[in-house]
């Protein structure tokens, strides 16, 4: 059960910045790590949110599709998801949820998951369009975004937090996506307002990080002259 603790991610936004967007890991792959998690596909095709096992991929046109087994993905986060209800809450936005996450959690050292369930309102969602090689930088790349909007919808935010201390391998703080219900809107989450939704959290204990050692562009790639914190903050 030792895997129901743990929080699985391949690759690291690290990677992501200087354009090293080559899909490294299958769907198939990833889901023997999870049924629940987030990411997006190679060339930033889009966003990912997995629910029950379904991964639905976000495209940059808007529209949800199920991600096949062949996918591939150069950065995702997967776990089982064994959840604990946390609180009903009313009337929160972004930062208000945010901030109450980490002091009912009392988890700020460490990384668990959100998954809160309920109406939204003033949602504001973003997926990029597939990109082809050669690669630009993960700024360069997510200009050619798509901007969704919805003034109220009913449905699942799911995020990630981790400490501070591990930015550049994941974005410190939160990472939320979203989608709705009926499966026509979601995406990399920008801002929203919780009216009424109840909010379920769940602790990780381990954090396994999967690297793609077996891509050449990786292996070889220098960071040093990368602004990593920079170029995760434009983009995030």
């Amino acid at each position: 059960m030792s895997n129901q603790i743990t929080l699985y991610q391949h690759g690291t936004l690290a990677l992501l910045v200087p354009g090293l967007l080559t899909g490294t890991i299958t769907m198939a792959e990833l889901l023997k790590h999870g049924d629940t998690g987030i990411g997006t596909g190679e060339g930033l095709d889009g966003e990912l949110i997995i629910l029950d096992g379904k991964p639905y991929h976000i495209h940059g046109t808007g529209d949800i599709t199920i991600a096949p087994d062949a996918f591939t993905m150069p950065f995702a986060n997967a776990h089982f998801a064994r959840y604990s209800p946390l609180a009903e809450l009313e009337n929160v936005d972004e930062a208000d949820l945010n901030q109450q996450m980490i002091s009912l959690s009392r988890a700020r050292n460490t990384f668990f998951s959100v998954e809160v369930h309920g109406v939204f309102s003033n949602v504001q969602t973003r997926a990029a369009v597939k990109s082809n090689p050669p690669y630009n930088t993960l700024a360069e790349t997510a200009e050619n975004q798509s901007v969704f909007n919805r003034n109220q919808v009913k449905g699942t935010l799911l995020g990630y937090y981790s400490p501070e201390l591990f930015e550049g391998a994941t974005v410190g703080g939160f990472h939320h996506h979203f989608i709705s219900d009926d499966h026509q809107f979601g995406g990399h989450v920008f801002s929203f307002h919780l009216d009424k939704g109840d909010v379920s959290y769940q602790l990780f204990d381990t954090f396994e990080q999967h690297l793609p050692v077996g891509n050449k562009q990786y292996m070889e790639h220098d960071f040093s002259n990368d602004d990593i914190a920079g170029g995760i903050h434009q983009s995030e």
